[in-house]
């Protein structure tokens, strides 16, 4: 019998752990004997790095697994195990590993040179198709990433409003240095940040009422993804518009996440226009990217003809690899097609979870839109990030080891995300493995209310 399937044998029994936190501690010791590779490798990483890290999010205990290869929607860790990949490098890898057109376009690219200290060939080209895209975006600027997407976001907000103050979203996330998790970080930038309640329109509404003439603008995910896929109800997103226009403030959506759910971004299936929007890395085809843009008028204060101009630097912003990848993946990969059909793939796949989870009256539920949803340990409605209670995340932890144990990698907080090679087989397997989990630890899952007879 291979190493593979002694794993899986021992993954399908029932585990005899009398509390979850048993049941844990098993795990990890289990996950830590089956990955030496990964241990050694991360014992190096730590003489040379803060605890073996240079990207917060991908650690965790008792050491973070080493991929070593991917292809398609399949990872290959430093051990040699096999797993589906189900977090698509958190949502910028929708065209999974290695896409041979991706691969074409930047191969192209490189033969007439990397960096080209100029305006090339290639960037109008791939901005026309992403104002073509999203209808709310009459001109674009590039950028690197999408934190510095939304950096460059609150600048303009602030220069053409001359205002100082921005609202933003307890559990918003817009970036390493734009983290509202839980309100203020240390690490922020020093904007003048004012906190509002997600899915609460009478919270802004103070604020802009106790702050007159003085908000620039409302920064706010349609979807709070890093905080567990906590949808933005649509009166509470078009009554920010209704808000931000009657008090002389720009709506900024950051659809660095959710800009995949839809053909031109949640804003167009909500029919909302927010005056700004930012976009991230698979707009550029899975390559370092970001992009912000929006009303004519704002994104002209960058026009390098006029006196005064605003500056935009970024030696990247323009590299052939990206402009190549982004337009490929746009225009011939990811269409509005190809977009609609990985959103219903993803919604089914959810609510299959989730009725799953019904049926078996334990209180876990999936929650997001499309290709992007999160585990959360509850079965009521999850309206902002203080309907999520942190002590039950020993689950999460729980379920992310018993599905490395099944060959699927997820994130370690429940994050769940699909790429266009995602088929009906990872699907099922997905499936059968979630379904395997109810049962081995049954007698330790928190219990919901019981399905209606």
């Amino acid at each position: 019998m291979t190493t593979s399937i002694l794993v899986e044998a021992h993954a399908n029994v029932r585990s005899e752990a009398a509390t979850v936190g048993e049941a844990l501690a098993a795990a990890a010791e289990a996950f830590a004997a089956r990955n030496p590779q990964s241990a050694q490798q991360y014992e190096h990483a730590a003489e040379v790095m803060p605890g073996g890290n240079t990207r917060s999010v991908l650690f965790y205990e008792p050491f973070p697994l080493a991929m070593a290869k991917g292809e398609g929607c399949r990872l290959w860790d430093a051990d040699g195990h096999e797993y589906l990949d189900f977090i698509a490098e958190f949502s910028a890898g929708i065209y999974g590993h290695s896409h041979p057109l991706i691969r074409t376009a930047i191969n192209a690219a490189l033969d007439d040179g990397l960096n080209l200290s100029a305006h090339n060939l290639l960037e109008s080209r791939l901005a026309k198709a992403v104002c073509e895209r999203f209808a709310s975006l009459k001109t674009v600027r590039f950028t690197n990433s999408g934190t510095e997407a939304n950096l460059m976001m609150l600048a303009t907000a602030k220069a053409f409003t001359g205002r100082s103050k921005v609202i933003v979203f307890v559990g918003g996330y817009h970036g390493g240095v734009l983290t509202f998790g839980r309100g203020a970080n240390v690490i922020n930038v020093p904007h003048e940040f004012l906190y509002a309640e997600y899915n609460d329109l009478d919270s802004v509404r103070r604020l802009l009422e106790e702050n007159a003439s003085e908000v620039a603008a409302i920064l706010v995910e349609p979807m709070q993804g890093a905080s567990g896929c906590i949808v933005g109800e649509a009166s509470f997103l078009k009554g920010l518009r209704e808000l931000a226009s009657a008090h002389g403030a720009l709506l900024m959506f950051d659809e660095v996440m959710t800009s995949r759910l839809a053909p031109g971004g949640l804003q167009a299936s909500l029919g909302i226009e927010p005056d700004l929007t930012s976009l991230g890395k698979y707009i550029g085809g899975g390559m370092s990217f970001g992009a912000f843009g929006g009303r004519a008028d704002i994104m002209a204060l960058f026009d390098p003809r006029r006196s005064g101009a605003l500056q935009h630097a970024g030696t990247f912003n323009n590299n052939v690899m990206t402009m190549a990848a982004g337009w490929i993946g746009l225009t011939q990969i990811y269409t509005p097609a190809a977009s609609r059909a990985l959103t219903e793939r993803g919604d089914a796949l959810r609510e299959a979870l989730n009725s799953r989870f019904r049926a078996s009256g334990v209180a876990l539920r999936f929650f997001g839109i499309g290709s992007l949803m999160n585990l959360q340990i509850t079965d009521q409605p999850v309206r902002s990030v203080r309907d999520i209670d942190a002590s039950m995340n020993v689950f999460k932890d729980l379920f992310f080891f018993h599905l490395i144990e099944h060959g699927i990698y997820i994130a370690r907080r429940g994050y769940v995300v699909l790429s266009l090679p995602v088929g009906d087989a990872e699907i099922a397997r997905f499936e059968s493995a979630v379904a395997n989990f109810i049962e081995r630890y049954a007698h330790l899952l928190p219990r919901g209310e019981k399905p209606a007879s």
